[in-house]
């Protein structure tokens, strides 16, 4: 008896088409055997699935069975074979009396009989739906997850009892249906108004949201690095559909998605602490994961105390902080995971941290200092576009009783300038003023002739490198698009030259 049956591979973010063939024959000795390039936990489902079939009471007859998972050049990993492979034994023993031809199975099945959850079950049903599939089975648990996916029919399964009973009958399980988020409802996003003082700095951050580019702030301790970085979130704009979509599949992948909501509709901020590998970073393993990096994306990934992360983790951000993704290589295959977002760094000037305060000495060395900041390359510090300073906050600042501008008046400011670079990249594929590429900045950054004077003069004073240079003109464009005017002017220059001055103050120490 032969049968086949469609289910969906995956490696990393890339979901493939993969069925089971199945050949079942009589034999004085029976056998299951499991072909076509599969690792020892696919290999391991024979187990599961007879041990899930026998206390399910689903009798089924001993045959010769052989399943073969096709393309077989391709190797497969995991568990979510499972239920692809246990459908394929049912159709070949004549169990099914529906139509599955446009039906895919996926999930992963207990000894018990129930079928439990999967990573990555959003990436596999949009890539299921772009293979020709109609309706999709998996765990119960992720059926909230998939139906977000529009033109795919999404059934939960539970158990193998009722799964049994749904290919038998078509009424057993009814379709899930689609999930639509409730957008009001958030965790509580950290307010500026709360803020005291450091009103260069909040500015910054507003050019930061409105263009969504890097930023550094530097600063001595208790100065509120740290407290304006965590706000950054409440002043980005929401994202839109497509946006959650991308960030919830990365999520899923990692198995951090919150059940209830399976759709992320807030902008994710990763707060990594100076202890992180370069793999918990930007992704790795034997099966390549996602990394910090590729869980913030679209959203904010905080770096706190920047000079004491291990200098080449740094320099592992270089690459995919200028493409807007990571590639990891492995024998198994390439995994490519998105990580366009806005890098938040916070680090003290000097390692007592006193260094510029107007109160207190620093106790470091010249060479102290420049080990400390040496720490940070040149070719990281180019990819940050803002660099801004905190500096100490006076007494009246923090008595005053008042509170300070609110994140709903800033964020207005931002998605109004978000809106001019909306209409301005409309079709082009460009969604902010930081993935302006460099072909097109002449085009798009206009410089009123003072201002093309203003940045020359900066560029031989500073010796700034091309990629500062670059890095410059999309900030103004960001300046200018917040001051709604479509010719960058000297402010918007003189501004953003401003933001590129204080690695020359640090890093040139001394000079």
């Amino acid at each position: 008896m032969f049968a086949k049956i469609n289910g969906m591979g995956l490696y990393g973010m890339n979901a493939f088409p993969v069925a089971a063939e199945i050949s079942t024959s009589s034999g004085s000795v029976p056998a299951f055997d499991i072909v076509g390039l599969a690792d020892v936990s696919v290999q391991e489902s024979r187990m599961r699935i007879r041990s899930a079939l026998k206390n399910s009471n689903i009798s089924v007859k001993p045959l010769n069975t052989i399943v073969n998972l096709a393309p077989a050049s391709i190797k497969k990993i995991g568990s979510l074979y499972d239920l692809t492979i246990l459908t394929a034994i049912l159709a070949a023993q004549d169990f099914i009396k529906i139509n599955v031809d446009d039906c895919a199975f996926l999930g992963e099945v207990s000894l018990g009989g129930d079928v439990n959850p999967i990573n990555g079950a959003l990436t596999l049903t949009i890539a299921a739906r772009e293979n020709g599939i109609k309706k999709i089975f998996l765990p119960a648990a992720n059926a909230k997850e998939a139906s977000v996916t529009e033109g795919m029919e999404v059934f939960g399964v539970n158990n193998i009892r009722e799964f049994a009973m749904h290919l038998m009958s078509g009424d057993a399980i009814q379709p899930q249906k689609p999930f639509i988020p409730d957008i009001g409802e958030s965790c509580e996003i950290l307010d500026f108004s709360d803020v005291k003082g450091q009103e260069n700095v909040k500015n910054a951050l507003e050019v930061a949201a409105a263009g969504f580019h890097n930023v550094l702030i530097i600063g001595t301790p208790g100065t509120g690095k740290s407290m304006l970085a965590k706000r950054l979130p409440s002043i980005l704009p929401r994202m839109n559909f497509e946006e959650s979509l991308e960030t919830t599949q990365v999520h899923s992948i990692s198995g951090i998605l919150d059940v209830k909501n399976p759709l992320v509709t807030v902008r994710p901020f990763r707060n990594v602490t100076h202890t992180a590998s370069a793999i918990g970073l930007i992704g790795g393993g034997s099966i390549p994961k996602p990394g910090e990096i590729s869980l913030a994306h679209n959203g904010v990934l905080f770096l706190d105390e920047l000079p004491e992360f291990d200098r080449r983790t740094l320099e592992t951000l270089r690459q995919p902080l200028e493409n807007g993704e990571i590639n990891i290589t492995r024998i198994g295959g390439k995994a490519t995971y998105p990580c366009n977002i806005m890098l938040v760094a916070a680090m003290n000037p000097c390692p007592c941290g006193n260094f510029g305060h107007p109160a207190k000495k620093c106790a470091c060395s010249e060479r102290q200092v420049q080990t400390y900041l040496g720490k940070i390359s040149q070719p990281v510090l180019d990819r940050i576009d803002i660099q801004t300073e905190a500096a100490p906050v006076s007494y009246d600042s923090l008595s005053d009783k008042g509170k300070g501008e609110p994140s709903a008046e800033i964020l207005k400011r931002v998605e109004a300038a978000r809106e001019i670079q909306a209409r301005r990249y409309a079709g082009t594929g460009i969604k902010s003023n930081a993935d302006i590429p460099a072909g097109q900045l002449g085009e798009i950054c206009k410089l009123h002739p003072d201002a093309a004077l203003t940045l020359k003069n900066a560029f031989e004073k500073l010796g700034l490198s091309a990629r500062a240079y670059d890095r410059i003109l999309k900030v103004s464009r960001t300046i200018a698009d917040l001051d709604r005017k479509e010719i960058i002017e000297k402010k918007h220059i003189s501004r953003a030259v401003q933001y590129r001055s204080l690695d020359k103050k640090y890093w040139r120490r001394g000079n």
